[in-house]
């Protein structure tokens, strides 16, 4: 049990600081903003109490808040997806059962269940957090755009930060 917390502790610790020093500075032509540290929400046990996870969606983004001087908009996104998660779980699992103390990865679930499992929820994530930061209906299409190119290229990161963080929260 301690040894999980300190596995998630690193791990957050990890995706925050390399969001905050590395992908916050990448920004490829205005439309393309890779968020990675939305792993470590996708990453929490499957079963983990809805409080406590809503909890620690709320401090990953209040983290990239306070670096990022951006007022409550990464919380609110991570909040978000925290309290989505669960649902979006249940919907994808129709006839597969969990393990609720598992988490999801790549390794775990398999390319084609990770895959619509990431990217439903990076796809809400980066869905709020770019209507709340610049919502104007004439910018409709260069909205849409960015969500998108944004979800991509976070995606991408999270499947290759999976393959780098060999994090595993083992169960007994």
């Amino acid at each position: 049990m301690i040894k999980d917390i300190l596995k998630l502790g690193w791990l957050f610790v990890v995706l925050e600081f390399g969001q905050i020093l590395v992908l916050n500075r990448i920004q490829f032509s205005g439309f393309v903003n890779p968020y990675l540290y939305v792993l470590f929400v996708l990453f929490l046990p499957i079963g983990m109490n809805r409080g406590l996870l809503m909890l620690l969606s709320f401090f990953t983004g209040l983290t990239i808040d306070v670096f990022s001087n951006t007022p409550g908009m990464h919380a609110g996104a991570c909040v978000l997806i925290g309290f989505l998660r669960p649902f979006i779980i249940k919907a994808l699992s129709l006839r597969e059962a969990f393990n609720p103390e598992s988490c999801p990865s790549l390794a775990e679930y398999g390319w084609v269940w990770y895959l619509k499992y990431a990217g439903v929820l990076v796809l809400i994530h980066h869905t709020f957090l770019f209507f709340i930061e610049q919502f104007d209906h004439l910018l409709m299409w260069a909205i849409l755009v960015r969500i998108l190119l944004s979800s991509i290229a976070s995606l991408i990161f999270i499947v290759v930060a999976q393959y780098f963080l060999p994090v595993k929260i083992e169960r007994r």
